[in-house]
């Protein structure tokens, strides 16, 4: 029986290398002649089922507990577009980040995508080299998943995407570190068994607003358009470890903002905005009260207040001389006057 296994195994073998086969042209007898013959004679490529699967990447995506209806979404977008990805269990939230090496070994992944969520409202992304690093922080923002966007692009499960990379990631030695994570992470092994011999969407990451931008887009085969497929979301860069889940920082993100504090800040200027309407309204409490009081005062009166020329004050030591009252005359009445004309 032992024997028949093995000769069965054998022939599968055998199968699965290319084969040769003589075709013949016009539809007739196979010609004498050697030259013909080859000629004639078409070679049959293997399938590509039975190349060899020599890059055994394997990634894990998980979270820690904690995060919303979004994020679970998008691990499942990513999972669905990586074959070479598994998922495990939620981590709780009190364990240390080191424990992510020990279920990366258990479930034999030599790459991670780890979300952790934090006061259930913000999320972070850890993309790890288990288990010797580096590793990379990143804040997640602006998430629409496969379902929210409904876009028209479509592209076949387990197929083989394209990576395009920014020209900018050339430019600094921290990009080009997280190009080649990228790299590593999201491209599907070739001959992996879950993947599909076609390359028919894009990964793509762009530079822009210091922060890295990702897309998924469709190849069209008519006129090599791109449509959209999703998810989309932006990472904001935090820190670059050389090891995994900690270590030496080998970058910081001088311009990260964080959220606590983008909040702080937003806060702040809607304060200032209240406390400036209030001065408003006090200054014209202000002014209808000084109104008020010119009313009741005219501000004409002074314009005919004309100064004077100052006087000496006389003062009469002596007394005054008496007055001499002077004799009426009797004067005749009109009528008499009249009478004696």
């Amino acid at each position: 029986m032992s024997a028949f296994k093995r000769k069965r195994g054998r022939q599968t073998q055998a199968d699965r290398k290319a084969k040769k086969a003589k075709l013949i042209a016009d539809g007739g007898e196979a010609p004498v002649e050697a030259d013909q013959e080859k000629n004639n004679e078409v070679t049959i490529p293997a399938p590509v089922s039975s190349g060899r699967w020599t890059n055994k990447e394997r990634v894990l995506i998980f979270s820690s507990r904690g995060i919303n209806f979004r994020t679970r979404h998008l691990m499942q977008d990513l999972r669905t577009l990586m074959p070479h990805a598994k998922a495990d269990t939620k981590m709780d939230r009190k364990d240390k980040l080191f424990i992510v090496n020990e279920v990366c070994e258990i479930k034999n992944c030599n790459k991670c995508l780890f979300f952790e969520a934090k006061k259930k409202q913000d999320l972070y992304m850890w993309i790890a080299n288990s288990p010797h690093g580096p590793s990379a922080k990143f804040l997640v923002q602006n998430i629409h998943t496969l379902a929210e966007l409904k876009m028209t692009g479509n592209c076949l499960k387990g197929s083989r995407p394209l990576l395009s990379f920014d020209p900018k990631f050339d430019t600094e030695p921290h990009f080009a570190l997280l190009k080649e994570l990228f790299t590593q992470t999201f491209s599907t092994p070739r001959y992996h068994p879950k993947s599909q011999p076609f390359v028919d969407h894009v990964f793509t990451f762009a530079i822009a607003d210091n922060r890295i931008w990702f897309r998924n887009y469709q190849i069209m085969e008519e006129d090599a358009a791109l449509v959209e497929v999703g998810p989309r979301f932006v990472l904001n860069l935090i820190k670059i470890f050389q090891g995994s889940f900690g270590g030496p920082t080998l970058f910081e993100n001088q311009d990260f903002l964080s959220p606590n504090m983008h909040r702080r800040q937003i806060r702040l200027a809607a304060a200032a905005r209240v406390r400036e309407k209030q001065m408003v309204k006090e200054m014209q409490k202000m002014k209808k009260n000084e109104a008020k009081e010119d009313v009741t005062k005219d501000v004409t009166a002074d314009v005919f207040q004309t100064p004077t020329d100052e006087t000496h004050v006389h003062i009469q030591m002596d007394a005054p001389e008496p007055k001499v009252a002077k004799k009426n005359k009797h004067k005749a009445f009109k009528r008499q006057r009249m009478a004696r004309r």
